[in-house]
């Protein structure tokens, strides 16, 4: 099973026109993190709330049957596969920072896996007195022995990096090691990174991120790297890193002058590099037999054929630098059909499409045969949710992940590209689905559009308009929301009677690249229309009523559901807000904040007229009848700055309103860093939720 997060942010940033006037802020104050006087503030609200929350009688039973969820040794552990062996991370009640572990491809398809530690971070962490969280690791192909391991304090997004041999089970003496900062690195040989990271002044973008990037050798001081390439100021950032097409490598400068844009070349060492003369909006996905794969978010005519918004195409690379264009066609979408971001996996000899038609999966194996691209349908059950989890460019065996809001994750393995596919472990039904039935509506926003939405309904539901129900929802950066199966939805909420909702929003990525574009910068209002939209609907539908009725959102969702409260505040009984963007006047000058002016926009510029029509935070009333909101947040989130929940808070105490808040001192963007904390946060949501809206 895993713990799922509430949607996270990446980087970007843009050039700034015409200035606005600051807008005057009386909590600026709690923008210093770790402060004193806001510590003390978050040490009072937090007491305040929890008193209230933990004393409820929902907060045990839903806390207790959490940690047994997210403890269970009946999670199937999930697999990456590189080289000869599968590798996991684990988490349990006896592990509660995890452990790092492998086994052969043989034993974990057997289902009697016979694990060998690598690596365990809880004693790693007690050894060195830190608070260790795992970020992952980069090992160097195609021995994977040598692997640089990514090590967070707390939970944080920087981190430090240091080098490992696999073999030995230890750290390398003198190996590469970079202290705490939002880095990249990618391996070219054994002695030789390219890395991006805070180097000191002029080193980092606005958006705090690389702006150059190094050529570091083994045994030299980091400081001592090579500049081979250097961004603006105004960048996201910069990134170098070497990529395999099967035996053949090739360097490429990745440049993102915004979120969704970049300009890529491919790397010389002369400094002499050659632009990869693509769309700046399109998504190099690098290549596969030789054939470069490019997704495109905007129709292309790059000769006389035009390839249309949201299509996935190809080229043989060598060709297309030596001045071709001519492309074969992969994927052409439809009105109802897109690839999601992660849809796209290769094995040695396939591309592995996963695709959504009305945000339901369909998972297709492309070969490439005498210049074209053949489909073939790889058979699942309907009406769920596929990921793609692993693959390995040696073989033709790929791993992917089936679920549903009333069927638990399955994982299958795939032999021959998909010509045969085996249910291998599945989870456990941590809830009774008896009797619980799921429908997809569409709602009709302000503009005419029709928003798809999934309905969860309890068992025994009669539509008397007084169900308590929950509507999630994101919208933003082209993510999208597809069914999934999650115990504590279905244990807290579904089994006690609760209705679930998840609203495929514009912003999101549900219908590809124009579903997203659809509510960017001056057009944002549109996904909030389609979330109240989606509200009434229920409402018309007799499901549930304002009073029964609560939306969560978490990090653009938080955004969403900060909006949600102030602009709507007659549709909700209940509002959740977890680590929010809430002062848009100011989300650009916060932690990253630079980086999603593309998204929203530039609130030094003109564009604060329409962003100030929706920032919570300045559009909070005092005489407004707002319903009494639960904001949580986390001290370490580096990500989006804990101070957009705080001064909210302070701003909304301030005018007389009821709240609930609670600041986890640890945990990053995730709200929390380890299965207590996770499970404690749910069950403050909860219980909170019931409390609100039960009947």
């Amino acid at each position: 099973m895993r713990i799922r997060i509430l949607g996270l942010f990446i980087l970007v940033a843009t050039v700034a026109c015409s200035k606005t006037p600051e807008v005057e802020d009386p909590y600026l104050w709690l923008e210093n993190v770790e402060g004193e006087d806001a510590l003390a503030w978050v040490e009072e609200q937090n007491a305040n709330s929890l008193g209230h929350l933990e004393a409820l009688s929902t907060f045990a039973p839903i806390y207790e049957k959490n940690l047994e969820i997210y403890n269970s040794e009946e999670r199937f552990a999930s697999p990456g596969l590189m080289g000869d062996y599968v590798y996991n991370y684990w988490k349990d009640a006896a592990n509660k920072r995890g452990l790092w572990r492998r086994t052969t491809l043989e034993d974990y398809i057997s289902g009697d896996a016979d694990w060998d530690v690598i690596l365990d971070l809880d004693q790693l962490a007690e050894n060195e007195g830190e608070d260790w969280v795992w970020k992952g690791s980069d090992c160097l192909r195609p021995e994977y022995r040598r692997c640089l391991l990514r090590l967070s304090r707390g939970g944080a997004d920087a981190v430090v990096v240091r080098e490992f041999d696999v073999e030995a089970r230890d750290f390398v003496d003198g190996g590469f090691f970079v202290n705490e900062a939002k880095t990249q690195l990618s391996w070219i040989d054994e002695n030789t990174v390219f890395i991006g990271s805070d180097f000191g002044e002029d080193t980092l973008t606005d958006s705090g991120y690389a702006k150059t990037s190094r050529l570091w050798s083994r045994g030299t001081p980091v400081e001592e790297a090579k500049e081979v390439f250097a961004g603006e100021q105004a960048d996201v950032a910069v990134t170098v890193y070497r990529a395999w097409d099967r035996e053949s490598s090739y360097d490429v400068v990745h440049r993102s002058p915004t979120f969704f844009t970049a300009i890529r070349y491919l790397y010389a060492e002369d400094g002499d590099h050659r632009k990869i003369d693509i769309p700046d909006d399109s998504t190099f996905n690098g290549l596969f037999n030789g054939q470069m794969l490019l997704s495109l978010k905007s129709d292309w005519q790059p000769d006389d054929t035009t390839y249309v918004q949201g299509s996935l195409i190809s080229i043989d690379f060598d060709t297309f630098m030596a001045g071709s264009r001519e492309f074969h066609v992969v994927f052409v979408p439809t009105d109802k059909s897109a690839i999601p971001r992660g849809g796209m996996m290769t094995t040695r000899d396939y591309l592995i499409l996963n695709t959504l038609e009305d945000v339901t999966s369909k998972l297709s194996r492309y070969e490439f045969v005498d210049g074209a691209w053949l489909a073939t349908p790889i058979e699942t059950d309907a009406l769920g949710s596929i990921s793609l989890v692993t693959s390995s460019e040696d073989s033709n065996v790929f791993f992917f992940n089936y679920e549903g809001f009333l069927r638990p994750d399955t994982l299958f393995v795939a032999n021959d590209g998909g010509e045969t596919v085996e249910a291998l472990f599945s989870l456990p039904s941590f809830f009774d689905a008896n009797g619980m039935t799921v429908e997809q509506h569409f709602a009709t926003s302000v503009d005419g559009t029709k928003v798809p939405y999934f309905l969860v309904l309890p068992n025994r539901f009669d539509a008397q308009g007084d169900t308590p129900t929950l509507l999630y929802g994101y919208g933003g950066f082209q993510i999208s929301r597809t069914p999934s199966y999650s115990a504590t939805v279905g244990h807290a909420w579904l089994e006690r009677g609760g209705a679930y909702v998840v609203a495929n929003i514009r912003g999101g990525g549900e219908y590809g690249p124009r579903w997203h574009q659809a509510a960017l910068k001056e057009n944002r209002q549109r996904a909030y229309d389609d979330m109240a939209a989606v509200a009434e609907d229920l409402i018309a539908r007799d499901i549930t009523s304002a009073e029964h009725l609560g939306v969560q959102g978490g990090s653009n969702g938080g955004l969403l559901t900060g909006v949600m409260l102030t602009q709507r505040p007659e549709l909700w009984g209940a509002v959740v807000v977890q680590v929010p963007l809430l002062d848009m006047k100011r989300f650009n000058h916060l932690l990253a904040g630079a980086s999603w002016m593309a998204e929203y926009g530039d609130p030094d510029t003109d564009d604060w007229t329409y962003i100030k029509e929706y920032s919570p935070y300045h559009n909070i009333k005092k005489d407004a009848d707002y319903p009494k909101a639960f904001f949580t947040t986390s001290t370490r989130d580096d990500r989006v700055h804990p101070a957009h929940a705080r001064k909210m808070v302070a701003r909304m105490r301030e005018f007389g309103h009821d709240l609930y808040y609670y600041e986890n001192t640890v945990g990053g963007h995730a709200g929390a860093s380890d299965n207590t904390q996770a499970a404690r946060l749910q069950s403050l949501i909860y219980s909170y939720l019931w409390d609100q809206l039960g009947r």
